[in-house]
């Protein structure tokens, strides 16, 4: 049996596939998996350490933005699209796949639609709640698309096509309890813990909002535990608070650079503040977690503000976007939060509606029977 996965640009593209092809292996020893991505991708350097073969296709995206330099680099992708067809067919061609999943990113397009021409059973899964340009085109053409959110069907011309299986969640975030991940990481007191974090990369505006919180926390007698990941801005932070004179040390709170352990970290806080990527949401549906969502919004389409609604509609989240964020606000709302458990509970019980736990054994299920 082979299987071939298209995806990239993102982890968030990148880890439901890898979810699922584990599946695959485990359940078919000796199941062949390859991965295709765009030349460059990031997914080049994430897929090798997760264990899998990677080949790429050389594609680029569209800009919405018609001046010299984006006509210029619309038609280098014109000539890529080209390119890249051809890529795939080779690709097609050298691993035979028996099935062929794209789980986003601009490397999906040609290597699906070619599969799909030539008769592969194919699928797609949508994590975000709004489809993608790629998305939309490849909706077309394949056998299935899986989506995260029941609400997202609508969106889709062939509604007979979708299945509503959820965005698989790695398993490590099932591992602990919240006493677990506590004792785990060394907290030893009652006070509730925060988790804040903008993106593996961080977000330059909200990391200094993050600072004057922290500055703000201090001034309050630290009420509460907060960890902070601040990405590639850690070192802009750590400066900001020692012109602030912030002392974080002793005071329970904590910031880090990256992190790496987020399903221990996650377990452990009994509320987050972080954006709203798809597998973010996931992530917080799965377990439960209660949390004060911030989408950025430089992503396209919007998407991160719609897929944000559908946690906060349902009353598991609290949305505020960015332009209405500071420091103040995000200490208010995280204070109230905070102090409130009744509150909480109730957005944990509107979680677990939400959450898809099995949403890896959906999908799957869904691709076994295409096969």
């Amino acid at each position: 049996m082979n299987i071939l996965f298209t995806c990239g640009g993102t982890a968030g593209h990148v880890n439901p596939a890898v979810a699922v092809a584990r599946l695959f292996q485990q359940r078919h020893p000796g199941c062949q998996v390859l991965f295709v991505g765009a030349d460059g991708g990031m997914e080049c350097d994430l897929v090798p350490r997760e264990g899998f073969d990677i080949r790429t296709v050389t594609i680029t995206n569209f800009r919405r933005k018609l001046d010299p330099e984006g006509i210029r680099h619309n038609l280098t992708t014109l000539k890529n699209l080209a390119l890249s067809r051809k890529q795939a067919g080779r690709i097609l061609d050298d691993f035979r796949p028996d099935l062929v999943v794209g789980t986003g990113g601009y490397a999906s397009y040609p290597v699906v639609r070619e599969a799909a021409r030539r008769g592969i059973p194919t699928a797609v899964h949508e994590s975000n709640a709004v489809p993608g340009l790629t998305t939309q085109r490849l909706a077309r053409v394949v056998d299935r698309v899986m989506v995260g959110f029941e609400e997202s069907r609508a969106h889709y011309p062939h509604p007979e096509r979708v299945v509503v299986t959820g965005t698989p969640v790695r398993d490590d975030f099932f591992r602990y309890t919240r006493r677990q991940a506590r004792e785990k990481l060394g907290i030893d007191d009652e006070r509730p813990v925060l988790l804040s974090y903008w993106g593996s990369l961080g977000a330059s505006v909200m990391n200094g909002y993050t600072a004057e919180m922290l500055e703000l926390e201090q001034k309050a007698g630290w009420p509460f535990r907060h960890i902070a990941g601040a990405g590639r801005g850690y070192e802009k932070v750590k400066a900001d608070l020692e012109r602030r004179v912030v002392e974080l040390k002793g005071s329970g709170c904590e910031l880090r650079q990256y992190i790496y352990d987020m399903p221990l970290v996650m377990a452990a806080a009994d509320l987050v503040l972080c954006r709203a990527g798809a597998s973010t949401l996931a992530e917080v549906s799965a377990i439960a977690k209660p949390s004060i969502l911030v989408p950025s919004p430089n992503v396209t389409a919007n998407h991160q503000e719609k897929n944000a609604r559908v946690l906060s509609g349902a009353g598991g989240a609290v949305l505020m976007l960015e332009q209405d964020c500071s420091g103040q606000a995000l200490y208010d709302a995280a204070s109230r939060l905070l102090g409130d458990a009744a509150a909480r509970d109730e957005m944990v019980r509107r979680l677990r509606g939400l959450g898809v736990a099995d949403a890896g054994e959906r999908i799957y299920t869904t691709l076994r029977a295409l096969m």
